[in-house]
Formats: structure tokens, sequence, C-alpha cells
């Protein structure tokens, strides 16, 4: 990245709180929002526990139109598209004059597969004439990113990253790239909901999920008793913008999206192996050099933390790789091990973290995690103060990819 692409407002569902201040109390915390699987249809799945987002009522947020459409992964990017813009104050009339200035991108692994399963149950049940239009398009990766541009009246740059769940951090460079060759402002982020019933099955194929069955033991990366990870469904979205554009109108500037770099070791090299433990040194370097960082001044870590003791080795030495020997003292932290790993959502809602953690000199803990047995600083039990000023997110996908996104206060 060059020049300054900045964040002005953060929207969130998650499985710990919808809206970024309810959000953000639960991960201070350490308020884990894991829980036995209660959606219709997964009883009988060996897949237990989950990071769920309950009490999320989307007919109070969305139009009827809206909701009829699309699967509950788009419902939730549009709800937390809202809230990103409203977080912003950037409303329809600051773009009215030119709705070709602002655009949309997002990250998705999942697509629409609640939506897709009861489609084909039509199909199969009843008949081709009962499988609705909508069908077509609900299923889609970029369903969310067409449907937020389309009711909010955006009709710049628009793009989805299906990028592995690294593809969450990598849609942030997407979007920092649209800003630099010109647009206002972009909506940035991702949202996933696997959890039902084709869905879940899809994931059993996955070496690192844990089918554990105790909520407070299923996914406790960092530590001997790593069995993987438990999948979340939820995500953020980010209103991001030029950083003059926003001076200009009085926006708050949250945080500077300071840097990013991505590699891609191939699935013959997956975390599930911890064999790319080098790619992801690789994008911390690549991030830090973006951002004209030194490794030393980063002063928080947010972890990938898949769960399996191969991988959370890797990830492990690719941190002391690329900081050097500060990479064995800087905090690192995984608030993820309290609400689930949500794919490419999994990024989307740590980077909403961080930059809340660096807005209040806090570095939220990493729930359920105590015994850790590798080389690294995990914060665990309780929040820790710090001064803060950088903060490094990191992703791997289970395909091979992986992407570190640098994060830096406003100067």
């Amino acid at each position: 990245m060059s020049g300054r692409t900045v964040i002005t407002g953060i929207g969130v569902v998650a499985p710990n709180g919808i809206g970024a201040g309810a959000f953000w109390k639960a991960t201070q915390s350490g308020t884990t929002a894991l829980g036995r699987v209660t959606r219709e249809g997964c009883e009988h799945l060996p897949l237990r526990v989950a990071g769920e987002v309950r009490g999320f009522d989307a007919a109070s947020m969305i139009e009827e139109r809206y909701l009829v459409q699309t699967d509950r992964y788009t419902h939730h990017a549009l709800a937390a598209a809202d809230l990103a813009l409203e977080d912003g104050r950037l409303g329809r009339a600051d773009y009215e004059d030119d709705p070709f200035s602002v655009g949309v991108v997002t990250a998705a692994g999942s697509g629409g597969g609640e939506f897709g399963q009861r489609e084909l149950q039509h199909l199969w049940g009843q008949g081709p004439r009962y499988v609705g239009p909508y069908q077509s398009i609900a299923w889609f990766y970029a369903a969310s990113t067409g449907q937020i541009s389309i009711r909010r009246g955006l009709k710049g740059p628009c793009g989805v990253v299906a990028a592995d769940e690294a593809g969450g951090l990598d849609a942030f460079a997407h979007a920092a790239r649209a800003i630099r060759q010109g647009s206002r402002a972009m909506l940035v982020g991702a949202t996933e909901a696997p959890l039902a019933p084709y869905s879940i099955v899809c994931q059993l194929g996955y070496d690192a999920l844990s089918t554990h069955d105790d909520p407070e033991r299923a996914y406790r990366p960092f530590t001997d008793k790593a069995c993987g990870y438990v999948p979340a469904e939820g995500g953020a979205m980010f209103l991001v913008e030029d950083e003059e554009a926003a001076q200009r109108r009085g926006a708050s500037v949250r945080a500077v999206l300071a840097g990013h770099a991505a590699t891609f070791t191939g699935p013959h090299h997956s975390e599930t192996a911890g064999e790319s433990g080098e790619g992801l040194a690789r994008a911390i370097l690549g991030a830090l050099r973006d951002a004209g960082c030194a490794p030393e001044e980063v002063d928080v870590v947010f972890a990938d933390a898949l769960g399996t003791p191969e991988a959370d080795r890797a990830e492990a030495a690719a941190i002391v790789s690329a900081l050097g020997s500060h990479g064995r003292k800087v905090p690192v932290t995984a608030p993820k091990t309290g609400t689930g790993r949500a794919y490419c959502a999994a990024p989307a809602l740590d980077t909403a973290a961080a930059v809340l953690a660096l807005e209040h000199g806090i570095v939220p803990p990493t729930p359920n995690v105590f015994d850790v047995c590798h080389d690294l600083d995990v914060v665990t039990g309780s929040a820790r103060t710090a001064e803060l000023r950088t903060a490094l997110v990191l992703s791997r996908g289970l395909m091979g990819s992986n992407a570190a996104l640098v994060l830096r206060i406003p100067s």
C-alpha cells in the first residue's frame, strides 16, 4: 500500500455481540460464546460445538425483499455494512452526487450454503418448479458484495475475494488499491454462515476441525491439548476511506491500514501438516515492509490460531522468524477462541478487535487457553493494558493461503 487509507467505521455481527461496542465488551473481558450447535438438522452430526450468532433479528434490520433473495451469510453482511456506515457517519447524501466513488469488496469462503441446501431439497423432494429464482444468486460468493452495493446505491469498484480464509485480509488490500486509484471510500469485510447441515458436512473433511463436545476444551490453540478449531458464523464490515477525504467530511479516523502482504504455499503445504510456516513468515515480513515498520515496532499480534499442534508450532516459528527475538516478547492473542473460527470472517473479526485494542490500549485475552506450550507471550486469563501503536493481524487458509495486515493508530 502507498498513501494513507484509513478505517472510519466498524460494523460487527458476531457470536459474542452485535455492534462494535457489544463485541468489544465481550472480547476484552474474555467472554466465550462457544456452545453446542443448535441449528435445525445438525443434531446427528459429529460437530458438537460452534460459535452461533444468537439474538440476530434480520427482519428488524433488513427489508423483506432483500431477506428473501439472500442467505444468512448475506444477512450478516448487510447488517454489518449498515453498522459500519452508521459508525463512520457516511450516509447516502454524502455520495449521491457521485455514487461511482464508493465501492464494496468482501471475502467469502462458503457462500450461501443454507439457502442452497433448502432449494436443493425442494428440487429433489418436490421438483424443479419449487426451486425459487434466487437460488441462482443467493449461494454465490459474490452475493453479499452485490446486495450491499445494490441496496446502498454504491456503483464504484465492487468485487469478492475467494482466497481461502486469508482472503478476509486480502480484501483490505483490494479496497486500499481502489482508493489509491481514485475511489473515495470502500465497504470491506467478510461474513460467513457455515452452520447449516450441508455446510457442516462439507467441513467434516477438514482434518483440523474439532469435534470435541466440551465448549471449554474444543478450541485450545497453543496448548498441548490443542485438538483443532471450531467453526463460527458472523463477521465484520468496515468503512475505509482516503484519509484526506475522511478529514474533509469530519470523520473520525479509527486506524490506518498501513501494510499488507500475502503468500501461497499450496495445499500440499497446508497448515494441517504444519509446513507453511515459512509462507506466513514471508507474509509478515512483506506486510511490515509495506508499512515501513520495523519488527520491534509491533506491539501486539492477533494470531491465526488454527489449533492443531503442527499448525500452532508453525505459526509460533513464523512469528519468531519474522520478528526475531521480539517475537518471543510481543503480546500474542487469539480472541477467536471465544467465538470460533469464522473462516474468511475470522481475520475480519480479528481486525475489528485489533482496531479496538489500539483505541483502548488493551490486549484482549485468549479464552479457554491457559497452559501455553510454545515460546510465545500468549495473553491468557484476563486482558492486559499496554501502550499500543501497531497491531499485526495474521491469517492462514486451510488450503495454503497466508496473509498479514499491519494496523497503526492515526498520527
